[in-house]
This record gives C-alpha cells, structure tokens and sequence, in this order.
C-alpha cells in the first residue's frame, strides 16, 4: 500500500497526518530514528512506535492466533507477564513466515496500520493505553522499509479502535508501565527464592479493608509485590524506559545524600580525597587483567557506534574502575614520599545483568562510592582494609538500623583479582535470604606487578638504591543496594519504616479536631499551631514539617505519612492546645502517648533516639535468632527451609564449598522453584571476624559439617540474594 493509498484510508476517519516521509531502506530502530531526523519534513520530538508480534503456544493441531503488540519504542513489554495478563502460554516472536502468512509484509515494514477488517478478527490485538493520552507525535511504519506516516496518539489509537466493534475480539488496553512493574516484582520473588504465589495466594495477601492508597498486600506472604508497592507508595522510586534503571526520588535519594555527607567526613578524616574519573574505558585497557576482567565480561555495555559512524575501538561503560585509574596511578606514583595515595569517586556504574532486575538490589546502573588506595606496605594496607569495613558496619547500624556480621569471604567468593575481600554481610527475616551489603578489598601487588599496570617505587630500605618496590592496594565499595536492604528490613504491612537518623523527614505535625462546624478563627488556630510547633522543632536541627495541605482529611494524612516511614507524627488540636500538649505516634510501633509542648524540642529528640535504637534492636534479636550453629549435614537444608542462616564448622576448601551449595540445591529440589529464581543452594556468606560467638574450633576433633575433614573456622552458609 502505497503513502497516498494510506492517507486516504485514515481520511476516511478524519484523520489527517501530521506529516509523512519517504526516505532510504532502514532495518533497525535505530537507523529508522536517523533517516527520520535527518529529514527536514519530519516533526520534532517524535517518538518511534514499535510493533511487536507473539506466537503463543497451542495445541499441534490448533492454528495459533498471534498477538499483535503496539507500543512505545522506548518501552519494556515483558512477554511472561503479558502472557499472564492474557491467559496465553509461552509467547514467543513470531518468525518472518507468520508475518508474511498473516499480513504479507516484513518485520521492518510492519505496523499498526497492518491492522484491517480482514487481519483484526484473525490475531488478538494488544495496545499501550499511555498512546491514547500521550501529547507525542508518533512515527508509524508505512508498511514499508523506506517510508512513514506521524500521527497523534489519539489518532493512532482511534484507527485501532475501528475494528473493536460489537461481535469482534477484545482490543487489549493495557498499561505498558504497570507490566514492567509487575515483572520486577516476579524478579524480586525469584530473587527470593520462592514460586510466585498462586491466584488463592494473591487472594490471601491482600490486606482487608485496604483502601487503594494503602500498600494492599501482607510483607509475609506475598513480599515481591509488597516490596514493589512500598517503593512506589512512598514516592522513592519510578520506573524509566530502560528496562533495569530507576528514577530515585528525593524520598530515596536524600538517604543515599545522607550516607554520603557521613562517610565522606570520615574518609577525609583518614586522609582520602575525593576526584572522578572518566567513565569510559577502551577495550585494550579492560582486557588488560582478564582475571579481573573475566567477573564483569558478560555485564560490560560497550559503546560502538557515534553518532552514524562506527566507532574504531570500541569503548566500554565502566563495570567499575580499577583499569580506568591503576594506569595514571603508574604514572603518579614515582617515589615513596608519593604514598599513601588514597582516592575516593561518588559515581555510576553499569552492569548489564541479564537476570531479572530488582530495585536497588540488581539494577543495570547504581550509584556506589569506590575508594582505591595504594600503599608501601602490607601492613599499612591490611590496616585500611578493616578500617573502611568497620566504616561500612557502622552505615548499616548506626545510620540504618540493620545489623550486619563482619566477616571475610572465602577465596570462591573473593573480589576476581584480590588477595582477600571482606564483608559485611546483611540478612532479610522475611525471605530467609542474606544480603551482601557492602566490600573491603585488599588487592595486595596484584595490580601494580609488571605484566599488569607496573606501580613501582625504589625500596626505601634498600641500600643499593637498585631495588624495586610494587605497591599495595585496596579497593572498597558501597552502593545503593543499601537502601533496598533497610527497605525489607524495617518496612511492614503499612509501608516504609525510616530510622530517624536517614529520614529527611523527622515528624510531621498534623493539625486534627476540625470539622465543618469549626470556625475560620479556630481552624487558623490549630493550623498556626502545628506550624509553630514544626518551626520549634527545625530550629534545634530536628527535620520537621506541619501538614496543612487542604481538601484531605486527618486520617488520609496520617495514612500517607505512614506509607513513607516518618518516624514521628504530632497530632495538635482543639483540646490539645486547651492542655498545651501534642500527641505523638511512633512509625515503628505504632505507640501513642501525649506529651507536653513545654520543653518538646528535647523530648523530640530523646524520642528519635529511642526508635533508632529500638529499630536496630528488634533487627539484631531477629537476625541473631536467625544464626543457627550446625553440626550435622542432615539439618542444614530444613535449617534453610526454616528462613535462617547456617553456621558451620568448616575446612574452607573451594571443593567443599562447591558441594555443599550442590548437594544443598538438590535437596530442596522437590520443592516448587520459579524458574527464574537463583539456586536454592547455599554459598558461603562470610567467615565471621567474630569467632568467640560459637564453642572454639578443636583441631583434630571439631569436623567440617560438609565433608568431615578437619574445621578452620565458623562459616556462615546461606541463601542470598
């Protein structure tokens, strides 16, 4: 069909394109979007429409009737969860053959408007809903390689509800967003480890009487949903067009500010200085440590093209940063007296995980900080190591309230490229699982020797002046997988739990005890109050704001409120100012009590205190329950099944190790498993710092619990995620 064949088509429905183009051949998204802006005829700011076309699984003997997809070309359509969403099985592409049998054209000239009287009746027709209200120009294939027709969403959406006439199949609304989330929370429950829950399951988890501003699930049952839910609820996360990337929210982003502005202070107090690096590296660079390279080579997103001209080399998008600073490290380190030199960068990186993606915990660019430091001796370096580690500790527990056990990886699980790593390893009570939460490496001379990056001094105490002396190394690493863990920890069936100490909103003040009867005088009374009050509590550095938004009651307020964690809620009214007091609501507790405004400013704050410290309290009881000393193989996996992590005597053998995670797997494999979800056996989680906890490893006689030969050490063993 022809350019004018298809004006005519859409004339017949008063639709008039904004513009069409003809223009070269194009085989790809991208080279279809370069034809189109290097046209003059072409409006600006269009967005490409994609069309997408699933052949579900049938019956041998049934004809399959294919699902016709028009979407955003920005978008993620996952095709499990739309599947599920239409009650099809296995939706896969549909090859060149299908798309010649059903609508005589090819994958680079289909579009929309293959969609007719004849063809409509023959597939089942899916749409993003967002094209309907969307104020974009949209460019639509003109059922050819070499030309397009732009039209409006609600133009385009009009020429495809023609055919969703009485007697004809469904046309499928469906919000693109809602099922990108829906298969995030599906990651999330693989990650987790469990099946998705039944639709019975569902059923259960729904919280009764939950309005719809409420989370709506139960934490307990259904916690891949739930976690998703709290993370939107609360106003810290949105989903973006890239499948694995997150919009942070200020909600989330001034936690990460506030660790931030902590560990900087005390970093600098140990003399390392912040600078940034170039985020781009060249593939001759990366290759260069293939030990440390070979951990990110299936993650690393390259760079290969600019602009229309394909790049000579191409350039890679920082998994992390050794090979981008270890060279000019070389370069300024020349004398003794040039060390320590100790570098910190607040940055991004980006690992292409083909798993499926988690918020804040498994995103495809995070935000992380990353200290490399190099030093004369082993001595001086071995000392950093376990300083930064203790830095990391205190992040979780002083600031977050999540207690984590300190500890060493095992040489499987060390940093590709290290000569040890040590951890900080976190747990989640309601998945069973651990969680890594943050890394000391000490890289030892594996870096700065010849064949690698040649950071050299001459030894100071060589008397010759002839000798040489390679330089020690750390690397050390937080990101912002630290706010999923305090997420999943403290957060309950009504929403986000912030520790005070990282909530960058401390109380809020909610004036209550207005009606429709109360006066303009007594309604600016309680409100001037509750200002008042807020304003009295940020002069002392408390973080404080009065709710006096209008149109919503005292009850939505405190619901909201709720949702996004605010440790403290301050209720003033009438009767209240009459007694010059406030009442007060904890988050974590849900504990009331009044409280005189004389003097509040301090009971304020000694009640912020009090929840950071009850908060991280509860964790550690919780987590330190979950440890569970085993002696025997047979009560290892219903000690997993349990939710709980192992501790086991154990040789430290990477054989062992490696057995243990198979024999543990199999074990649990009789039991329902998402075939997405990581493997159900257990790794070393850390070789505790902290031995003194557990009866004292007798050589000769305390045996490994995987093997039997002679124990080291204490080991932790466990899920994760």
């Amino acid at each position: 069909m022809s350019i004018d064949s298809i004006t005519a088509t859409l004339a017949t429905l008063s639709i008039t394109p904004a513009a069409t183009v003809s223009h070269a051949q194009t085989n790809s998204p991208q080279s279809w979007r370069e034809a189109l802006e290097a046209s003059s005829s072409a409006p600006q700011g269009f967005e490409l429409i994609k069309t997408l076309v699933y052949k579900p699984k049938t019956a041998k003997t049934a004809t399959p009737v294919p699902v016709f997809v028009i979407a955003r070309e920005s978008s993620d359509v996952p095709s499990g969860v739309l599947g599920k969403h239409l009650n099809l099985k296995e939706l896969r592409l549909a090859s060149e053959d299908l798309l010649k049998e059903f609508f005589s054209l090819d994958k680079n000239s289909l579009s929309p408007l293959a969609i007719t009287s004849q063809t409509y009746p023959k597939i089942t027709t899916v749409i993003d809903a967002s094209i309907d209200s969307s104020t974009s120009t949209f460019a639509v294939r003109g059922l050819s390689s070499d030309s397009t027709v732009f039209l409006s969403g609600k133009d385009l959406y009009a020429y495809i509800k023609q055919f969703a006439t009485d007697g004809a199949p469904t046309l499928h609304e469906v919000d693109v967003a809602t099922l990108q989330a829906s298969a995030d929370g599906a990651a999330a429950a693989a990650a987790a480890g469990t099946p998705a829950p039944a639709r019975a399951g569902k059923e259960d988890a729904r919280i009764e009487g939950a309005v719809q501003i409420a989370i709506g699930v139960k934490k307990e049952v259904d916690f891949p949903t739930w976690y998703t839910n709290v993370l939107i609820k609360a106003d810290m996360l949105e989903y973006y067009n890239v499948s694995g990337c997150y919009i942070l929210r200020p909600w989330s982003y001034s936690i990460w500010e506030t660790i931030q502005e902590w560990f900087n202070a005390k970093i600098k107090a140990m003399g390392v200085q912040n600078a940034y690096f170039p985020m781009f590296v060249s593939s001759k660079v990366l290759e260069r440590e293939k030990d440390h390279v070979e951990g990110f080579s299936p993650e690393v997103a390259w760079v290969t093209r600019a602009g229309k001209s394909e790049l000579e080399e191409p350039i890679a998008i920082r998994p992390t940063s050794e090979t981008v600073m270890y060279p000019y490290y070389a370069k300024w380190i020349q004398s003794h007296r040039d060390l320590p030199l100790k570098l910190n960068q607040w940055n991004s990186v980006v690992r292409w995980e083909f798993k499926n993606p988690q918020p804040f915990l498994r995103t495809r660019e995070f935000l992380w900080q990353e200290g490399h430091t190099a030093f004369l001796t082993k001595a001086e370096a071995d000392e950093e190591v376990l300083a930064i580690l203790d830095l990391y500790r205190r992040v979780y527990e002083e600031l977050l309230a999540v207690p984590v056990v300190p500890g060493v990886k095992s040489e499987k699980e060390k940093f590709a490229g290290g000569l040890y790593t040590t951890t900080v390893e976190g747990f989640v009570p309601t998945t069973g699982r651990g969680i890594q939460g943050a890394t000391s490496h000490c890289l030892g001379q594996n870096f700065s020797r010849p064949e690698m990056f040649n950071i050299f001094v001459e030894d100071p105490n060589d008397a010759t002046g002839q000798g040489k002396s390679y330089v020690w190394q750390n690397s050390w690493g937080l990101s912002t997988r630290v706010i999923g863990v305090m997420v999943m920890v403290h957060g309950d069936n009504q929403g986000l739990v912030l520790p005070p100490r990282v909530a960058v909103l401390q109380v809020v003040v909610v004036p209550c005890g207005i009606t429709a009867k109360s006066t303009d005088e007594q309604r600016k009374a309680v409100n001037d109050a509750a200002a008042d009050l807020a304003a009295k509590l940020k002069k002392v550095g408390i973080r404080a704001q009065a709710d006096l938004r209008e149109g919503y009651t005292p009850g939505y307020k405190f619901n909201d409120w709720e949702q996004k964690g605010v440790p403290i809620r301050l209720e003033i009214g009438p009767q209240d100012l009459a007694k010059s007091q406030t009442l007060t609501a904890r988050r974590d507790t849900g504990a009331k009590a009044p409280i005189p405004l004389t003097d509040i400013e301090t009971t304020v704050s000694t009640l912020l205190d009090t929840i950071q410290s009850d908060m991280f309290k509860r964790a550690q009881e919780t987590y330190n329950s979950r440890l569970r000393e085993v002696r025997k193989w047979e009560d290892v996996v219903p000690t997993l099944d349990d939710k709980c992590v192992v501790v086991i005597p154990w040789c430290e053998e990477e054989a062992c190790e490696d057995d243990i995670k198979e024999r543990s797997a199999k074990a649990s494999a009789s039991e329902p498993q998402d075939e997405r979800a990581p493997s159900a056996g257990a790794k070393s989680l850390c070789i505790p710092f902290d031995q003194s906890r557990w009866p004292k490893i007798e050589p000769g006689v305390t045996k490994c619990v995987g093997c039997g030969k002679d124990a080291k050490r204490w080991t932790l063993f466990g899920r994760s995620y």
